[in-house]
């Protein structure tokens, strides 16, 4: 069945809907005000609830980020056991109210139902200028695409529930996906009113392949990753070496080999094609920011990333001439 034609009428003043994979709906209310509207929720993915209320926030408000705005206020929704007692439904809230006010957003309210798994997430809302208004279209062939984390939270968080991960471990991979876009979101804003960023999404369950192809598909263009320069989380090859991979994983490259070559360059070393594949198509959870940046503002872009203290500032990809594939070499 087709989804199309169910979201009814659309008013002018809706500047980006579902038409195009884009992260967020963006509604204009002024010449100078746009609102951009976004959510997202999942199962918990850590044990401990106050990171998995940490991780959710910052996953939801990087959409908003990706847009080119900046978060104003969140609704909490949660789906909880009510056998599980309210303190851990609370210390899920807490954790994800601190990241809120870290991004300078108010938590306002939201809703809660009781349901025998656990479900946390946020409904946001932010602000952008219409004029600053970024999409995941507009890479132009020639741009440097930038990745602003390392890959591999799904390989990790997936060794940690079949207990090839440590807790210790998996410390710093929490810590990731607790972290905002916030600094590279600034970045990202900057460069923009000077016209060299061309696009911009965010790497979350759809795998690296996956979302560069939807950028590539809305801009009209191809793009060649260079494997070599995608971070990965310490550990993560390993875990993909062995095949240690989220389900996800399986239809996120199932997908993908419809439009995704892996050369035989890539596959140098102790890389086989699994291997690749097991990364490439890795769903994320809260990942960096994949931006398109004009070639010639390509350093500068990259030295104001790690000024403003992103976690990386990764050159994984270029735009090229050409059909939507993305080829990995």
């Amino acid at each position: 069945m087709s989804l199309a034609g169910v979201t009814g009428i659309i008013p002018r003043e809706l500047l980006v809907g579902a038409e195009n994979a884009d992260d967020a709906a963006v509604y204009q209310l002024t010449d100078d005000v746009c609102v951009v509207l976004t959510t997202d929720f999942f199962t918990p993915i850590v044990d401990d609830a106050y990171d998995f209320g940490r991780i959710a926030a910052a996953n939801a408000l990087s959409d908003v980020y990706a847009m080119g705005g900046e978060p104003r206020v969140v609704l909490n929704l949660m789906a909880f056991p009510k056998m599980l007692g309210i303190d851990l439904a609370a210390r899920c809230m807490r954790g994800s109210a601190d990241v809120v006010a870290k991004a300078g957003a108010v938590v306002a309210g939201g809703h809660t139902i009781e349901d025998n798994e656990p479900k946390f997430g946020l409904c946001v809302m932010g602000v952008v200028n219409p004029a600053r208004l970024l999409r995941n279209g507009g890479a132009r062939p020639g741009d440097v695409l930038f990745l602003t984390k390392p890959v591999g939270t799904g390989l990790m968080t997936t060794g940690l529930k079949r207990g090839l991960v440590s807790e210790e471990a998996i410390g710093p991979t929490v810590e990731q996906m607790a972290t905002l876009n916030a600094a590279a979101g600034a970045v990202v804003r900057d460069h923009a009113r000077g016209g060299t960023v061309h696009a911009c999404t965010d790497l979350t369950g759809f795998g690296l392949v996956g979302h560069i192809h939807e950028m590539a598909a809305a801009s009209g263009c191809g793009a060649r990753v260079e494997l070599s320069r995608v971070p990965l989380i310490e550990g993560a090859v390993d875990l993909a070496r062995q095949g240690v991979t989220p389900g996800k994983t399986r239809d996120v490259r199932a997908w993908a080999q419809g439009f995704t070559r892996v050369e035989p360059s890539a596959l140098a070393g102790e890389w086989n094609a699994d291997a690749v594949w097991n990364v490439v198509a890795d769903p994320q959870t809260s990942g960096g920011l994949l931006v398109a940046v004009d070639a010639a503002d390509a350093d500068a872009f990259e030295a104001d990333l790690l000024s403003a203290g992103a976690p990386c500032a990764a050159r994984v990809a270029t735009f090229v001439e050409g059909e939507p594939r993305v080829t990995v070499e």
